[in-house]
């Protein structure tokens, strides 16, 4: 059915009618949004349902469909494209489209705050929700009402100020040099000179590294742009050290690193440390080192500065040593 609500000094109009996708459209005067949403109601139901109407279509079926369509253009299909396969075999996947309410999300995040935290859980609400969206806008699907109208969202993850002592980077190292894989020790120890990310570091190839302007490249990066990152002394040093056995200067998956990193840290006792963590210390370390915010930004490749500084947790000990150079 239609509505029409006051926008300002004009009048929006909404027409949704199940089968077919949301109808919008802005009028100067309440009587012309009326009449319009009149009009088009008669005209829709007059009209035989689009191809792709919904009667059966369920949400883990929508789901398939930004899986082949949309996600293998983003960055991150892996990530989401695991979030979205555990989503389809829980009962919200089963859902039919044309019955979602709002009471079947907001009785989700009641099951999934029994497992997980708020921010997960509102990270894979709006994924849903950013699905249901292009499926009415983007593949026609005609979802007669949102589901998501009014829903409470659950609060975000609180900023991380986790960082890692150098008593924990010693003891994680010294593990690290007890693994098999030669690589795992050098890789920790260059993160935290660099504040390269896990999935830069091992696309950083020969070729993009020069030892002797000490500049390493990156083109694949998580917001799409290059970067030319200038390499501290010890980070050059670890990169001499290894052998050129392959285009990459680091030739270990993903899977590999990450076990790796788990057995180091568990070996370790260290609690509560993440492999993001060694970029959140290298950020840091920027800081007090006394580079500025545009320094650090070149460095992290971070273009918002609000979210630089939500890697940046300073040590009260760095400022009393400044302190005693002035004072």
């Amino acid at each position: 059915m239609g509505c029409v609500r006051k926008r300002g000094n004009s009048w929006n109009a909404q027409v949704r009618i199940s089968g077919w996708r949301s109808f919008t459209k802005t009028f100067q005067t309440k009587l012309d949004a009326k009449q319009w949403t009149v009009n088009l109601e008669k005209e829709l139901k007059s009209k035989p349902l689009p191809e792709k109407n919904i009667k059966n279509l369920k949400l883990k079926d929508l789901f398939n469909i930004y899986k082949f369509e949309i996600l293998p253009k983003l960055k991150s299909h892996k990530i989401v494209t695991y979030k979205l396969n555990f989503l389809s075999r829980l009962w919200i996947g089963e859902i039919k489209v044309i019955n979602l309410t709002k009471g079947h999300l907001e009785q989700f995040c009641e099951d999934r705050k029994l497992v997980v935290k708020d921010g997960t859980i509102k990270s894979e609400l709006m994924l849903i929700k950013r699905i249901v969206k292009i499926a009415t806008n983007k593949w026609d699907y005609g979802i007669p009402f949102n589901a998501f109208y009014g829903i409470e969202l659950p609060s975000p993850h609180k900023p991380r100020n986790r960082r890692a002592t150098q008593e924990e980077l010693s003891i994680l190292i010294a593990h690290a040099n007890k693994q098999r894989n030669k690589y795992i020790s050098t890789i920790i120890q260059f993160a935290v000179e660099t504040g390269m990310r896990r999935s830069e570091i091992l696309k950083l190839r020969w070729i993009d590294v020069n030892l002797k302007t000490r500049i390493a490249s990156l083109y694949d990066t998580k917001n799409g742009d290059e970067r030319h990152i200038p390499l501290t002394k010890t980070a050059v040093q670890l990169l001499s050290n290894l052998t050129q056995l392959s285009d990459f200067v680091f030739p270990i998956s993903a899977n590999c690193l990450r076990l790796a990193w788990e057995r180091c840290r568990n070996k370790s006792n260290i609690k509560g440390l993440r492999f993001h963590d060694l970029r959140h210390e290298a950020v840091s370390r920027y800081f007090e080192m006394g580079l500025s915010v545009p320094e650090v930004a070149l460095i992290s490749g971070h273009k918002d500065v609000r979210q630089l500084f939500r890697y940046t947790h300073l040590k009260p000990e760095s400022l009393i040593a400044k302190y005693s150079k002035i004072f």
